[in-house]
């Protein structure tokens, strides 16, 4: 029988002789990409996993998101190729383009064997999210529409009160909750300490492919100004993605005031031309609109006692690097291991994680900067634009996409179960 069986609790619990009969309680906050992809290492790893998000259902939308190198491994190693490519847009490559539509340079999908400026995995946000939901919904309890409201941690566990008035007791949490993270801000401090912004804004939305987009991309930049704007296909045919992109050093709008970011939008963009005026006509129709400034999250360190961090939450490399989803995949694989790894002791798991993944995210961290300063604007105190085409770029991208073991974890428990198979009985979707 167990003798400690409440939410309350201790969160092993044990027989009448004090034998273990259960993994540990892990919660995770935020199921878009790093949370759920978490949640499916630590149930192959024994865990009982809850994920909780403040949205009321899975968020549609989202870029397209690429997968590169040892992220491409971590997706085999999952047992979700199949899945993952089924949903992919299908992109050929990359025209960009001159005000009149004319083509100045090609980027093909199978450059660099896949893992180049359009890469061979590229999928919507809200399509690898729903990958990911649909493959650990049975073996995790996902918990939509609260979020973490308090905590309080000892030596022996996490004390959580949630937003809608449950009290639970963790092992561990996990903030997988994003740039601006609201864990993150509870544990570590405010936001300001940690986000580093690039100096530019990102917008983008789903509208109607009226433009005759057939798996081709096509991107205009506008030298003077800074502005870009671009059009992608996605797997709907009848629907495309408008992404665009303007330098500001602080727009001064909050992150969830939507109509602030669409009036500023449409200021920034007056006049830039190309197919613009189309695209920001299904502004106010769109389902998924997105907008934030393009920043980088710097810390010190991932985690404070047993509390960790992970994806954007923790170290953000901004839509600039190209390698966000990769972070986050190749995180969870190591988060995961590492915990397990060390008997879920937290501190031994943290560390060795942040260790195996920060000369990883800080040669992609160092990609996003390098974009994003070959975008600003010229002006006496401009730093001279990156030399895309030496040597020591190429040797960065290389860390940037292949920079960091992936150990099997051989000896460490695996349930190899990748359709969904409970890790608690008690799991609910």
């Amino acid at each position: 029988m167990s003798v400690d069986d409440s939410d309350h609790g201790h969160a092993f619990r044990t027989d009448g002789r004090g034998t273990r009969v259960s993994g540990p309680r892990v919660l995770v906050a935020g199921a878009s990409i790093a949370g759920p992809a978490l949640a499916h290492w630590l149930r192959r790893r024994g865990a009982e996993v809850t994920v909780v998000e403040r949205a009321p259902e899975q968020r549609p939308g989202g870029q397209a998101v690429d997968a590169r190198g040892v992220a491409k491994e971590v997706i085999r190693r999952m047992g979700l190729d199949t899945a993952v490519r089924a949903a992919c847009t299908d992109t050929a490559g990359a025209h960009t383009v001159d005000a009149d539509g004319q083509v100045l340079e090609t980027f093909r999908a199978d450059d660099d064997g896949g893992d180049g400026f359009i890469a061979d995995i590229e999928i919507l946000r809200a399509d690898l999210s729903r990958v990911l939901h649909d493959d650990t919904r049975d073996g995790v309890e996902y918990v939509f529409g609260d979020r973490i409201a308090q905590l309080a941690q000892d030596a022996d566990g996490v004390d959580v009160v949630f937003a809608g008035g449950k009290q639970r007791r963790f092992d561990v949490v996990v903030g997988a909750d994003g740039l601006h993270s609201e864990l993150r801000a509870m544990v570590f401090g405010p936001h300001e300490r940690f986000l580093r912004h690039l100096g530019h804004v990102l917008a983008f939305y789903s509208l109607p492919n009226e433009f005759g987009l057939d798996r081709w991309l096509l991107e205009y930049q506008d030298q003077e100004t800074g502005r870009s704007a671009l059009l992608r296909p996605i797997q709907d045919a009848t629907r495309a993605m408008a992404m665009f992109s303007f330098a500001s050093a602080d727009p001064d709008v909050d992150h969830r005031d939507v109509a602030a970011q669409k009036k500023l939008l449409r200021e920034r963009m007056t006049g830039l031309g190309w197919l613009v005026p189309d695209m920001l006509a299904h502004l106010d129709d769109t389902p998924d609109f997105y907008f934030d400034q393009v920043a980088q999250v710097v810390m010190d360190r991932w985690s404070s006692g047993r509390v960790g961090l992970l994806g954007d939450a923790a170290f953000s490399s901004s839509p600039m690097s190209g390698q966000g989803t990769g972070l986050a995949l190749v995180g969870a694989y190591l988060l995961a291991g590492e915990l397990a790894a060390a008997e879920w002791d937290p501190h031994a798991g943290f560390t060795r994680y942040e260790a195996r993944m920060r000369p990883f995210v800080e040669a992609n961290q160092e990609i996003g900067r390098l974009n994003a300063r070959s975008r600003d604007l010229p002006g006496p105190d401009t730093e001279p634009r990156p030399d895309f085409a030496g040597a020591g770029f190429t040797e960065l991208v290389g860390r940037a996409i292949n920079g960091v073991e992936l150990p099997d974890y051989a000896g460490v428990p695996d349930s190899a179960s990748t359709t969904g198979s409970p890790a608690n009985p008690s799991a609910k979707s």
